[in-house]
């Protein structure tokens, strides 16, 4: 019997120009096709869009915004952003191919330039003026509904970028660079803008900061420059323990936690009792411990050899005299105690370094730091970063503040400052996007923990750890370029001419703004030609994410590691497609 032929099903055209798609399957589609390059669109969309109801400004906005407004050197004018607005383009897509022009809107901005009366006797501010007006600041190319940008009459499309998180990182060298083949950990906080951070051990176990990949410093000089003395240093990274002077030896508190598995060289004694609770050699079970806490032990007695060795947590100075006995830090060696004796001294607050699970690494960095307070450690600093310079306290301090401290100059952006939350369980708000003392305290207390056997290092290649930049965001770094080369010529030209005739048209040259943009469009390495071989060659190249341009890798020095197939691609980016040759596994698809 012959089957009747089924009417195939059909799904409706978007437009009258799409042919009708016939389905001729049992099976109903179950998701619709997504839109493939939504990543392009999207981020475009976002850079041109400025919600004015929410009060949300994103990419363009944002960019105008962060360098206006722009003051002169005498704080006698001030050149303020309103708005901007972009008009329509003036001719369509087809003609700029054929004309050979850029497909782009001209963008209006309107500022306002307040001009101020300086009172010079009481330097109070009063307005004398207000001038607001529209001013051309170049063309700004949009978009196809393809994807893709109309440059010069081709059609050109900007490839996503994947580049590292900001945040912070933990790694070790996988004992590479000892020959024992010992760990030397290290620890990065990378911003989206500014210096980098970078601390490390080195072979002797001395803990280091770098400063955008300069010199090494002890890592105490920056501690210092944040505002710590030594004993604030020692009292974050350890705990004190109490030693009070006994009849024959030091008493210390009992802490079952401190005791499990080890085997004491000597024997324990209760300082109440003056029984022995465990024999020297016995290794104390965890449970053996907890027993004896249980029991009623509270505080040990230990010979006096025991406290040789150990450091001194704050200084001991004799009040009446101003006399040191003993600094933070130092150790207690048989000659200080001695004096400590003769001066009458019964008590210690000594650091809990047991050598076994806490190390002495912050500590013996401190000896070898030839700085000892603030200004010695923003001197150190300075020196590093302004080699044959001589500092000033007020140079090393402006120039420390403005690394890590200035919002101008360093910007965590909120994924940056996200990540180092989570990774650090801090409770700074998302908009606190330059570092804190709190931060960096953090970051070296966990590199320490590393270094101690507590917590795991941090996998670069995890996808977690990267993030892909789009157009819009490509563009608004390319644009604030421009801006802040813009910014230094306006500021130079409102000092020399008389600002209260002027308009603001006269004080803005968006030259460079513009040649930021057009540089972008044609010559950056991620703008590339589109590939027209047929129309899924035009859709994998919208869809293409590259580790290479700028601020990423190079061919060169990527590694293995980098260009290799990483578990958290699954389902997220293809395995398969790459090309083959240098740039292998550089270049992904979604």
């Amino acid at each position: 019997m012959a089957t009747k032929a089924k009417a195939p099903r059909s799904t409706a055209s978007g437009t009258a120009k799409r042919r009708i798609r016939k389905i001729f399957g049992d099976i109903h589609e179950v998701v619709d096709m997504p839109n493939l390059i939504e990543v392009q669109r999207e981020s475009y969309e976002q850079f041109l869009r400025s919600d004015k109801a929410t009060g949300h400004v994103s990419g363009l906005e944002k960019t105008l915004r962060s360098v206006f407004p722009l003051r002169d050197f005498a704080g006698t004018a001030e050149l303020d952003f309103v708005h901007y607005e972009l008009e329509a383009p003036k001719y369509d897509i087809v003609e700029c191919r054929q004309r050979g022009i850029t497909y782009a809107a001209p963008m209006k901005v309107t500022l306002r330039l307040i001009v101020f009366e300086v009172d010079q006797e009481t330097e109070t501010r009063s307005v004398l003026d207000i001038k607001e007006q529209d001013v051309y600041m170049g063309d700004m190319p949009l978009m196809t509904d393809n994807g893709t940008f109309i440059i010069n009459g081709t059609e050109r499309v900007i490839v996503s970028q994947m580049h590292r998180s900001p945040g912070v990182l933990f790694d070790h060298d996988r004992g590479k660079t000892h020959s024992s083949g010992k760990l030397l950990f290290a620890a990065r906080i990378i911003p989206y803008r500014g210096s980098w951070l970078d601390f490390e051990f080195d072979a002797k176990d001395v803990v280091n900061v770098r400063i955008d990949r300069k010199r090494k410093l002890p890592v105490t000089a920056l501690l210092y420059a944040l505002g710590l003395d030594a004993e604030d240093i020692l009292s974050h990274f350890y705990d004190k323990v109490t030693w009070k002077r006994a009849k024959d030896g030091w008493e210390i508190p009992f802490v079952a936690e401190n005791w499990r598995g080890q085997k004491p060289a000597f024997p324990l004694v209760d300082a109440k009792t003056g029984e022995e609770v465990f024999a020297a050699g016995q290794k104390i079970s965890p449970r053996a411990a907890n027993k004896a806490s249980k029991d009623g032990l509270e505080t040990l007695l230990l010979p006096t050899e025991e406290v040789f060795g150990r450091y001194a947590s704050e200084d001991l100075i004799d009040e009446s005299t101003g006399r040191i006995y003993i600094e933070a830090g130092d150790e207690v060696s048989a000659e200080n105690l001695e004096v400590l004796d003769n001066a009458g001294i019964d008590s210690l607050e000594l650091l809990d370094i047991d050598h076994v699970s806490t190390g002495p690494w912050i500590r013996n960095t401190m000896k070898v730091d030839k700085a000892e307070n603030r200004e010695e450690g923003l001197e150190a600093i300075y020196k590093v970063m302004r080699p044959g310079e001589p500092p000033t306290k007020e140079t090393a301090e402006a120039l420390f503040e403005g690394l890590f401290f200035d919002g101008e100059r360093y910007d965590l952006s909120a994924v940056g400052r996200v990540k180092l939350n989570m990774r650090l369980e801090l409770d700074a708000e998302d908009t606190v996007t330059t570092l804190r003392k709190e931060d960096i305290l953090a970051v070296v207390k966990e590199l320490v923990d590393l270094k101690d056997g507590k917590g795991d290092v941090d996998d670069i290649d995890n996808l977690g750890n990267r993030r892909v930049r789009s157009v819009g965001e490509l563009l608004e770094n390319q644009y604030r370029v421009g801006l802040l080369r813009m910014e230094r010529a306006v500021k130079e030209r409102m000092s020399s001419v008389d600002v209260s005739t002027v308009m603001p048209n006269d004080l803005i040259n968006a030259k460079p703004a513009v040649a930021a943009v057009r540089e972008f469009f044609g010559s950056s390495q991620l703008s590339q030609f589109m590939d027209q071989t047929n129309p899924l060659s035009e859709v994998t190249h919208k869809r293409r994410v590259s580790a290479l341009g700028p601020g990423g890798l190079t061919r060169e020095r990527a590694g293995f590691e980098v260009r290799d197939v990483h578990p958290t691609h699954y389902g997220r980016i293809c395995p398969i497609e790459t090309p083959e040759g240098p740039n292998i596994g550089l270049i992904n698809s979604l």
